[in-house]
């Protein structure tokens, strides 16, 4: 995996998913620039409507004793991935609304 990949980190201790590019990697954690996965379909919606308020990404760092996997965000047959699914509904790269 490298950095800037797009990735969903699964976590525990509260269970949650976090959707977002991966900014660095380190024996204590990871940082990734992203949002709550369950927020997804909220944030599309934002910016598709153009609000300023709402969702927005931030950059969070995960310690490793949270982490139970990163999984690269990777389109399985005919299901999209997260990014391909923005791409469709708000018309740009999801790269774009994760820079800083």
């Amino acid at each position: 995996m490298k950095l800037n990949s797009i990735v969903i980190v699964n976590l525990q201790s509260p269970r949650e998913r976090f959707f977002g590019r991966l900014l660095d990697v380190a024996t204590h954690g990871v940082t990734v620039r992203g949002i709550d996965l369950n927020a997804f379909a909220d944030w599309m919606d934002h910016i598709t409507h153009r609000e300023e308020s709402g969702v927005q990404p931030t950059t969070v760092f995960f310690p490793i004793h949270r982490i139970e996997k990163i999984i690269m965000d990777e389109g399985i047959g005919a299901i999209p991935s997260f990014a391909d699914t923005f791409l469709t509904k708000v018309g740009s790269a999801v790269e774009e609304h994760l820079e800083q």
